[in-house]
């Protein structure tokens, strides 16, 4: 079992050894490094921080650890209780808070869990700050609070809908557009949190709503990343239901996946394609991505005159290119959507809300839209890292081996050939090395990816 400690927060699995995995411990020691850097970094008392979590069956118990031991450093919680990422996210600015963590392991199984850390303006921190946290949680110097001081814990339990008004409210969400075509939608929440509030924007959206693994009771009922292999119940349910499309999100609801209506992946890469494309046609700008994500929002971005970017791997890399370029979108291929009008986070019912207006828009179907765009194929896989393997020595080796083509290094190695790419990296959130690869066949693609992975197995023999 693991503990990670990144950028991307304390992520581990529950029980085992402290230290080791996500323990009462740890949770207890790294939100009290969190509550302490707050108040060394703001220099001020009184400070409130929002908490709120996924439906892990893990979930309750972490964050009442995480909660209390926040309190006994006198600082004030507001409970979302059950919540998403992005809810969390835009309650941070709405309650004048001072920072915010989730407690979720995103895509992950259902015995990890996660500490994920906000700062004030509802944004992850960056590496820097979070490093700065590690460095606490090791010292183990905590001063809590005497017993006159301590914080106290205030519950809130409608932020999802304060969320979903906050999603109807944007300029671009075409609300009557939507009702009025009449769409009917599946929707796969995993059993957790976004069982909840994609049924219920839907809803307020208009729209006939068939309801798959939404009980929020963290079972979940498949692999909780939404990717293909993972989702053949929704995709029969669809065409079984005659629905005019499907979406999946994972357990946080950061993450969004869309099934056309003859029950077959629109591409959680083309999520983010399909939604800068409406977007850019209503306001003229920049697009953003990481080094993983598809050549397809470059090419739709340059068919509106932008400019694309890529960032490094990572929502708070994406985020820092898109401040510094002024993106008005941008997130990551595996169906993140940033949209700074609503926040800088990566947030599903934003995706949902500018997908179905640009559908209704275009009285288009699913499928009809995806055939619009430039047709790439990716293949995903993984190689499990041991504590023996010099990760970075393995990346070094395979730049080396294509030092004659178009290399980057920004973020593990990115190799450009004039018909597909490869990215290595190792991965913030698994022990594993992710291998991506594009083409223009889905044959191509997973022929690359096998070629790497052969090719890094006789560097490590």
């Amino acid at each position: 079992m693991s503990l990670i400690k990144s950028i991307s927060g304390i992520r581990g699995t529950i029980g085992g050894k402290t230290g080791e995995n996500l323990t009462p411990l740890d949770a207890v020691k790294f939100a009290a490094a969190y509550g302490t850097w707050l108040k060394k970094s703001l220099g001020k008392e009184n400070l409130k921080v929002v908490v709120g979590r996924d439906a892990r069956i893990s979930g309750k118990m972490i964050q009442e650890l995480t909660m209390n031991t926040l309190t006994g450093l006198g600082i004030d919680v507001i409970d979302l209780g059950l919540s998403t990422t992005p809810t969390v996210e835009i309650a941070v600015p709405l309650e004048k808070a001072d920072g915010g963590i989730i407690l979720t392991a995103s895509h992950n199984p259902k015995e990890w869990n996660a500490l994920k850390l906000l700062n004030s303006k509802g944004e992850f921190l960056d590496g820097e700050e979070g490093a700065k946290i590690l460095s606490i949680a090791e010292d183990e110097d905590f001063n809590f609070t005497e017993v006159d001081d301590l914080g106290e814990i205030s519950l809130r339990e409608n932020y999802m809908d304060i969320h979903i008004n906050e999603v109807l409210k944007l300029k671009l969400v075409e609300a009557d557009k939507i009702k009025n075509a009449g769409f009917k939608v599946v929707v796969d929440g995993v059993n957790s949190t976004g069982g909840i509030v994609i049924p219920a924007l839907l809803r307020k959206l208009g729209v006939e709503v068939v309801e798959l693994y939404c009980e929020p009771n963290g079972h979940f009922p498949h692999n909780p990343e939404p990717l293909k292999e993972h989702l053949q119940d929704i995709s029969d349910l669809v065409v079984k239901e005659k629905a005019d499309m499907g979406f999946v999100v994972d357990p946080d609801v950061d993450r969004l996946a869309i099934i056309d209506e003859n029950g077959q992946m629109f591409g959680e890469e083309y999520t983010l394609v399909a939604c800068a494309d409406y977007v850019l046609s209503k306001t003229s700008g920049d697009t953003v991505s990481n080094l993983s994500s598809s050549r397809a929002l470059s090419d739709v971005t340059e068919k509106h005159n932008g400019k694309y970017r890529a960032s490094a791997v990572g929502e708070v890399n994406v985020v820092k290119l898109m401040k510094d370029s002024n993106a008005v979108i941008g997130g990551e291929g595996n169906g993140g959507i940033i949209y700074p009008e609503s926040h800088y986070g990566r947030d599903s019912l934003v995706g949902v809300a500018l997908f179905l207006s640009l559908l209704a828009e275009r009285k288009q179907k699913v499928s009809e839209l995806r055939n619009e765009y430039p047709a790439y194929f990716m293949s995903k896989n993984k190689i499990q890292l041991t504590p023996d393997l010099d990760v970075d020595g393995i990346l070094k080796a395979v730049e080396q081996r294509h030092r004659d083509e178009q290399v980057s290094t920004v973020d593990g190695v990115k190799i450009d050939f004039p018909e597909n790419w490869v990215h290595l990296r190792k991965s913030n959130t698994e022990p594993i090395i992710r291998i991506y690869t594009e083409a223009k066949s889905q044959q191509e693609a997973d022929d690359l990816a096998q070629k790497m992975i052969a090719e890094i197995k006789t560097i490590i023999a």
